[in-house]
């Protein structure tokens, strides 16, 4: 059972409190916020002859909060308005708000007696079948609640976020000893589909699980640093993507992070873990005190291991001088030859074993973090895969610690591990003891994991309303396949297209499978979904093939090939049988086009959608400058002709300028989304959702629509446009090539440059978005454009 939520009161408008209450606001819930009351006034309130007892100065705290959350980089907010959704206010005034909450969120600073205090004062208003949990990072959960109510305990909580909470997707529950069931069950409901987050249930051991096992692989790198005389560049070349993880990597991640936050974190585990057999590695460097009482601390202070100078200098700190200097990158030959390595498992199988100081640095961190996850089962988490979780989604690495021991073979790591005289943990020996020697092992085309307590392999669960499209693939499930792109079967009746070419370019071979798609699901089943699970939705079409061909001036092959795109959308746009296209992450360009044709869209709550060609000296031409024509007209209502120019316009503006929205929501205002289309917070449950939304249609008598006519404005909204673009450019905002570009795509808006408005057909659109693309391939500055974007691409390793 699970509990109805409906406002959510957040107590604490620091960094977290603050993004915290503004994503419960992102996921449509009535929050307050609430923080103490200041006890002086700022310079500035003095000079508006403010009192203390005024209201603004009252909630100055949390109005500051989220004030910093609303211009935070990136928004804590899907839109900026929404900001006013919060309602503010204080301790003293507006203590008693608390009582209308069904869940408060306890978000002060990380200290047992404040936090313990303000729960002894919670529990005097809270309702009681309100639910109370502590956002903490490594305080004991039972020794919070020690002194409340056995009703409170009951309803009582760990749930901790990782910042920036809207975006890390990690949240970690943690019960106490009485914590009921469906305590636990509602917050873990609204953390997955509401919240978006991925759950992962602890046990309340000091730090929890991604602190405990991602601070100990810090200060494991900490040491080597002193030990073996690293720099701090070199260690972040080594501990970034190279072995699948941020491109902040250790260093800069710290400075994001902060560091005080992280030696409080380590003390945490000194002060708790007494009987951690690496206890003494969790004490604070002496460097890094040296640091604290300077306060380099990092992006809060402005220096920290590195200290940013001007718009593009950054130095690294020295630290046996604690003075800046210039950065030192390193050369490590194993690292050049990984860089063409794209497998990670084999990328990290190679540099593990490389001799030169890359290869040693990465066995002794990588190694070390390995048997310490090994030797924390069971003791803060009962499963492998919880660990796993953890850290992949708390701090973004691509392979958690068991997955890698996976990678680099449980047999080979412990051989190596015997021959240096170091112990193999009890759990690695109970993995070699079995048939296939490994922690994951896939069975009967499902993913199984070795659980220690029962000695045997148990399926990793996949919650209901997910489905994975590997599994799927794992169970035989394709029906075709080509190097861009597969054609799965999710079951019930619906097929699903999946992109898998370098970054999701679109390519023939995308375009083959779409059009493959659309004719056996028009065959044999009731709708098609077009989506994946990579990185991004698609990065839009493959540049590299149109630069090729305009550098050659082989017009009549992009001809051919802006054809075929736009065959391919409005082949969706009028399938017969209903088409749900399911983006997320980055679903620019091309990838965009082919979501505006579909019947429905099926979106992540954290898509960046956009027509960028304009960036690239292009115009969109697979159809999307027709699209967002057809959505100003439907925007316009009855009476086009003279009410469609203000929609006109603002499309105008959202393809000339590149647009990109920052959310769902955002894409919805831009004019990317309409109505009817869903949006999904928990990304793992986009292809399911989407799955059911063709279903729905198709259940709902689905009819293709009808060949659409568009209204041109014509020479009239051609003049009106080119004027603004005219003042622009002698204004210094917009270049020659700018100015070019936006009179094509204003011509294809206006339907050309004829006298009168009138209706025309979407293939008169299409042929003079094919014609403004083919004119632009041929201008140098254009082609210059491509070359930069292409080089901004290229993905690095190191």
């Amino acid at each position: 059972m699970t509990k109805r939520i409906e406002r959510v009161a957040v107590v604490g408008a620091g960094v977290m409190g603050a993004a915290i209450a503004a994503h419960f606001v992102n996921a449509h819930f009535a929050v307050d916020l609430l923080d103490i009351v200041p006890e002086d006034l700022t310079p500035e309130e003095k000079s508006r002859g403010l009192t203390l007892s005024h209201p603004a100065v009252r909630n100055r705290i949390v109005a500051r909060g989220l004030e910093a959350a609303k211009r935070n980089k990136p928004p804590a907010f899907f839109l900026p308005k929404w900001f006013d959704r919060v309602r503010q206010g204080n301790l003293e005034d507006h203590f008693e708000r608390l009582a209308e909450a069904d869940w408060i969120v306890e978000a002060v600073a990380e200290n047992l007696d404040i936090k313990k205090s303000l729960l002894k004062r919670i529990e005097s208003v809270r309702r009681p079948d309100a639910i109370v949990s502590t956002n903490t990072s490594g305080i004991p959960i039972q020794s919070l609640a020690s002194e409340r109510s056995t009703d409170f305990r009951r309803h009582w909580v760990g749930t901790h976020f990782f910042n920036p909470p809207r975006y890390m997707r990690l949240l970690e529950v943690i019960p106490g000893a009485e914590t009921r069931p469906w305590v636990v069950a509602t917050v873990s409901e609204i953390g997955d589909r509401r919240l978006g987050k991925g759950i992962v249930v602890c046990k309340d051991t000091p730090n929890f699980i991604a602190n405990r096992i991602g601070t100990f692989g810090l200060q494991h790198v900490l040491l080597l640093l002193e030990q073996d005389g690293y720099s701090l560049d070199e260690v972040d070349q080594l501990t970034g993507p190279a072995i699948g993880r941020p491109k902040s990597a250790t260093f800069r991640t710290l400075d994001i992070v902060g560091l005080d936050t992280f030696a409080h974190v380590t003390q945490n585990i000194y002060r708790n873990a007494p009987n951690d057999e690496q206890r003494e590695l969790f004490r604070v460097p002496a460097f890094v005190e040296v640091m604290l009482t300077k306060r380099f601390l990092g992006d809060k202070s402005g220096q920290g291991f590195y200290k940013k100078m001007g718009k593009d200098e950054i130095l690294a700190l020295n630290l046996a001088s604690m003075e800046y200097g210039p950065r030192k990158k390193g050369r490590f030959p194993s690292l050049d030859m990984a860089k063409s390595i794209a497998g990670l498992d084999e990328r990290l199988r190679l540099l593990t074993a490389a001799t030169d100081r890359a290869g040693v640095f990465l066995w002794k961190t990588l190694s070390a973090t390995l048997v310490y996850a090994a030797n924390r089962v069971p003791e803060i988490a009962d499963d492998i895969v919880s660990v796993d979780n953890a850290m992949k989604w708390g701090f973004n690495w691509e392979l958690g610690p068991f997955e890698t021991w996976d990678a680099l073979g449980v047999a080979s790591v412990a051989q190596r591990l015997e021959r240096e005289g170091r112990p193999v943990p009890k759990l690695a020996e109970e993995v070699l003891a079995t048939r296939s020697q490994t922690f994951y092992a896939q069975r009967e085309g499902q993913t199984t994991y070795f659980d220690l307590q029962a000695n045997q392999y148990r399926e990793v669960a996949v919650p209901d309303g997910v489905l994975f499209l590997d599994r799927l693939r794992e169970q035989g499930r394709t029906i075709k396949k080509n190097a861009g792109a597969s054609l799965i079967d999710l079951g019930d009746g619906v097929a699903a297209v999946e992109f898998h070419s370098k970054m999701n370019s679109i390519g023939g071979d995308t375009l083959q499978m779409i059009h493959e798609g659309l004719k056996v699901a028009r065959e044999n089943f009731r709708g098609l979904v077009i989506g994946n699970q990579g990185q991004n939705f698609s990065v839009g079409a493959n540049l590299m093939l149109i630069l090729l061909e305009a550098q050659e001036q082989n017009w009549e092959e992009i001809d051919e090939m802006v054809r075929t795109f736009q065959r391919a959308t409005m082949a969706i746009k009028y399938a017969p049988v209903p088409v749900v296209v399911a983006p997320f992450g980055m679903t620019l360009g091309g990838g965009c086009e082919i979501c505006l044709h579909a019947s429905r869209r099926q979106v992540f709550a954290e898509t960046y959608m956009g027509l960028v060609e304009s960036g690239v000296g292009l115009i969109p031409a697979g159809g999307g400058t027709k699209e967002m024509l057809v959505r100003a007209v439907e925007r316009a209502g009855k009476d086009p002709e003279n009410d469609l120019f203000p929609h006109l316009s603002q499309a105008f503006e959202t393809i000339a300028l590149g647009k990109v929205s920052g959310s769902a929501d955002d894409a919805r205002s831009l004019g990317f989304l309409r109505r009817g289309d869903g949006i999904s917070r928990q990304r793992d449950r986009l292809i399911a959702d989407a799955k059911t939304r063709v279903l729905q249609l198709a259940s709902s008598d689905y009819q293709k629509p009808e060949a659409a006519k568009v209204t041109a404005l014509g020479s009239r909204g051609l003049a009106t446009l080119k004027i603004g673009m005219h003042q622009m450019k002698q204004g210094g905002f917009i270049s020659d090539h700018d100015f070019a570009i936006g009179c094509k795509l204003a011509c294809v808006l206006c339907g050309g440059d004829c006298n009168r408005v009138q209706e025309v057909s979407e293939e008169a659109i299409l042929d003079l978005e094919r014609e403004a693309f083919l004119s632009l391939c041929g201008e140098r500055k254009t082609l210059e454009r491509i070359q930069h974007m292409l080089q901004k691409r290229k993905p690095l390793r190191n």
